[in-house]
């Protein structure tokens, strides 16, 4: 359950870079639109051409998005050399999809697979950095860095013999990742094609769930918070083909244009469902628990709480950064974010039931750019009912709220306990750490031969807060130091670090190590990272 929820955590990286470019798009939809702009968006003005420019290079990370997940996973699961993880899984994506390629074009009709077909009208597949291949969407994608991630954190320490020297550490793990992409692209090639059909079928049945699929979407999602699987419940759905292809996010922000020319209901235009609508529980719940949780204070702590909880709402409503506030209730108050879950889930579904979908999964600048802004011209009435909707459950939030914590005596901010109890908002961390039992000092145990040989190179060259910079050639460790005299001399790097020599020039410092300096270089980094964090 801890590597699922760090691999959920972990998908968190790629995941933020989609606001900035939804927003870029629908700014620029919105500013092409005749019906708004009037005639500085005809297609023929510089004003048009300079957002078609604009909006063109916001389709970056939605034109590449499997290639976003595999390069951003590595940086929050690899556990060391996260830079050379990355490299290593975006070779072992490659591989796969020309190894697939290849099997499609020899053997496709064995397959059931038509690679002669025009990439642009073909269904089921794409073209992946100039690779035409199946379309296996992010699920691929988080596959197959997944598999890399694994493999380099199992054997990039593997010491090879010195005759080998040459390919261990990053080379090591791409070259594994060639013999494993081969059977899983054939496994691909032969299951993929029915998974399509399945997924299909999934989007018809998630569809047709109607308000009850919807419903325990949006609770799931909030529920699962704690747990850290809620990015399983939505990436699938955002990023995704679990509705409709491409992903919510994706799809919707195509249409923008399609959707804010016509005046037909968006729910008889948009096929992806009333899902991804969770943005509105950030925007409406979080200024009805603030609120609750203020007017509950102690009169002497009202404005430290109202201090805490300005920024936080702010953050919540504005950005959909909602980490401040919920886990502060789910710290001390477990049974009100149950409480939560129920009611952002039942405000949604209510919302939806009067026309609402779209992109929503954000904060009040997402929602805005990419729904409100370009498409309030003709349908206006259904984010009217939006926002009433929401201001009702703001309502409800807050008295409900309220009630439970006056009734319960909920030790919330300001109602502390202990006169001297610091009055504070709780984050993961505060929740994670309380969840911890009998923690206990271990003594330092080292990963692999190469952090005990950085750890001693580390202590010779003066410690970390000696350290100006550091890299390497081939096989040496170069780095440059801030007093050249803490450094210790030759016997000591080869007794305690098993080097092969020292070369001091003033602050210039080179140790010989070997065909394995790219290893310790990156323990000694990670040693200087968490010294620093420290």
């Amino acid at each position: 359950m801890n590597s699922i929820r760090r691999f959920g955590s972990a998908m968190i990286v790629p995941v933020l870079l989609f606001p900035f470019f939804g927003i870029v798009v629908g700014l620029a939809t919105l500013f092409k639109n005749e019906q708004i702009m009037g005639g500085l968006a005809d297609p023929d003005s510089l004003w048009y051409q300079l957002w078609t420019f604009i909006e063109n290079t916001g389709w970056t990370v939605f034109n590449h998005m499997e290639l976003v997940f595999v390069i951003g996973l590595p940086i929050s699961l690899a556990k060391k050399a996260a830079g050379r993880a990355t490299l290593s899984a975006v070779m072992a994506y490659l591989m796969f999809n020309t190894f697939l390629n290849s099997i499609l074009g020899i053997w496709g009709p064995a397959f059931g697979v038509d690679m002669t077909q025009n990439i642009d009208e073909a269904v089921g597949l794409t073209e992946i950095a100039g690779i035409e291949t199946l379309d296996t969407n992010i699920l691929g994608a988080i596959v197959i860095s997944g598999i890399t991630i694994w493999l380099h954190n199992r054997y990039y320490d593997k010491k090879l013999p010195d005759a080998l020297g040459i390919f261990q550490g990053g080379p090591f793990i791409v070259m594994i990742s060639f013999f494993a992409m081969i059977p899983l692209a054939f496994l691909t090639a032969w299951v993929w094609p029915v998974v399509q059909e399945g997924i299909a079928s999934l989007q018809g049945f998630m569809i047709a769930s109607g308000y009850v699929g919807v419903w325990l979407f949006h609770f799931l999602e909030r529920i699962l918070i704690p747990t850290g699987l809620h990015h399983f419940i939505y990436t699938p759905f955002q990023f995704g083909p679990a509705v409709v292809d491409g992903g919510i996010t994706a799809a919707w922000v195509s249409k923008l244009s399609e959707l804010s020319a016509s005046a037909e209901p968006l729910r008889e235009q948009w096929d992806g469902g009333a899902f991804l609508l969770q943005g509105n529980i950030k925007m409406f719940g979080s200024v009805g628990i603030a609120l609750a949780i203020y007017s509950t204070a102690k009169a002497e702590k009202k404005k430290q709480v109202g201090a805490l909880l300005l920024a936080a709402t702010l953050t919540a409503v504005v950005a959909g950064i909602t980490e401040p506030l919920e886990f502060t209730f789910l710290f001390i108050a477990p049974f009100l974010f149950a409480l939560h879950a129920v009611l952002g889930a039942t405000m949604v579904t209510i919302q939806s039931a009067f026309g609402l979908v779209g992109n929503q999964g954000g904060g009040l600048i997402e929602i805005a750019t990419t729904n409100w802004i370009p498409l309030m011209g003709n349908h206006w009435d259904v984010y009217l009912a939006q926002v009433v909707i929401g201001v009702i459950f703001t309502v409800i939030y807050y008295f409900l709220f309220r009630f439970l914590i006056l009734k319960f005596d909920f030790a919330l901010p300001g109602r502390e306990k202990e006169e001297n109890a610091e009055t504070k908002l709780y984050t993961k961390k505060d929740y994670k750490a309380m969840k911890e039992d009998d923690c206990t000092q271990q003594q330092q145990q080292f990963d692999s031969e190469y952090d005990q040989r950085a750890a001693a190179f580390l202590k010779g060259l003066g410690g970390a807060e000696n350290i100006v910079d550091v890299t390497n050639c081939a096989t040496r460790l170069r780095v440059t130091v801030a007093d050249p005299e803490k450094v210790e001399d030759d016997k000591y790097f080869k007794e305690h670090g098993q080097a092969h020599g020292l070369v001091k020039n003033n602050e210039s410092i080179q140790v010989i190590v070997g065909l394995s300096v790219p290893q310790v270089r990156d323990s000694i980094e990670s040693f200087i990272d968490e010294q620093k964090k420290q």
